[in-house]
């Protein structure tokens, strides 16, 4: 799965205050598919931080010039030649961000009691790291998106069954006139099936990452439970709310990458205005809702 550390994030948001202000909004068009505007120079820094697929992509982009680099590795005290090449610098930040420990968020050991701070503070940073991948690459598959970015920018050959355990399950749930019901079984047709709702429906969806439309826990065997709520779209219109609780498990035959073992995914047909989207499962019901 794809995405930064904090150490990656941190690194950029000082990088990215180097750049000029014209180049830093037109990157940010580019990295959202120009679908986040942003009114500051910190939402774009903070846009541009969440869309992209990896620390090193990021680093690549054309706006992020080569002199930008060399002056945050010289704010950083790693002093090279001024002659250095990009790809030189690239490789040097890198290494530098990925010198610290915490760049691997561990939770498999975290308890599902959550008493541990800094556990609980690991495991949002997961949840939403992992909502952050999920969403921008199933939103690639919007034909729209798609067009627009070139299909490349947003990672969208990626998405496939790979990303799900061979015996994945989903439950799909719609609430608009009339309330509907569905099970899928299998990381290809649970693949498929999202799938659909942006290809052929040609639906985007928008999550609420911040407090109440984020939340996350774990077993003590290594299950992590992610459930994030947000709006859905179609062609710049609001259609409804979702609400989705994924369930993770490492696979240690795949370089211990997550994967989606579960999906729960209700979709209600209205919005109320002046409110965000928030989960409303409470901890020990998220626990429940994959481990009965």
């Amino acid at each position: 799965m794809p995405g930064m550390s904090k150490k990656e994030s941190d690194g950029f948001r000082k990088l990215l205050k180097l750049l000029p202000e014209d180049d830093l909004f037109a990157l940010n068009d580019t990295v959202t598919n120009r679908l986040i505007p942003a009114a500051s120079t910190s939402e774009a820094i903070e846009a541009i931080i969440a869309y992209s697929q990896t620390a090193e992509e990021l680093l690549k982009r054309k706006k992020v010039h080569r002199d930008v680099i060399f002056k945050y590795l010289a704010s950083e005290k790693v002093h090279l030649n001024p002659n250095s090449d990009k790809h030189q610098l690239v490789k040097t930040t890198l290494e530098l961000w990925t010198s610290v420990s915490e760049n691997t968020v561990n939770v498999s050991k975290v308890s599902c009691t959550e008493q541990n701070r800094d556990g609980l503070g690991q495991l949002e940073a997961l949840g939403k790291q992992f909502c952050q991948w999920f969403f921008q690459l199933l939103n690639s598959q919007n034909p729209q998106a798609a067009q627009k970015c070139r299909i490349q920018d947003w990672g969208a050959q990626d998405w496939g069954a790979q990303h799900f355990w061979s015996d994945a399950r989903m439950l799909l749930l719609s609430h608009a006139q009339v309330q509907q019901k569905d099970e899928f079984l299998g990381a290809e047709l649970v693949s498929q099936r999202l799938l659909a709702l942006v290809w052929e429906e040609s639906l985007l969806f928008f999550p609420n990452l911040e407090q109440t439309g984020l939340k996350c826990v774990a077993t003590p065997h290594g299950l992590v439970v992610v459930a994030v709520a947000g709006t859905i779209h179609r062609e710049g219109d609001c259609l409804g709310v979702f609400e989705q609780v994924f369930g993770l498990i490492r696979a240690p035959q795949d370089d211990n990458r997550w994967k989606i073992k579960y999906v729960h995914l209700k979709i209600k047909g209205h919005v109320v205005k002046g409110t965000l989207p928030a989960v409303t499962y409470d901890s020990e019901e998220l626990l429940q809702l994959f481990t009965k």
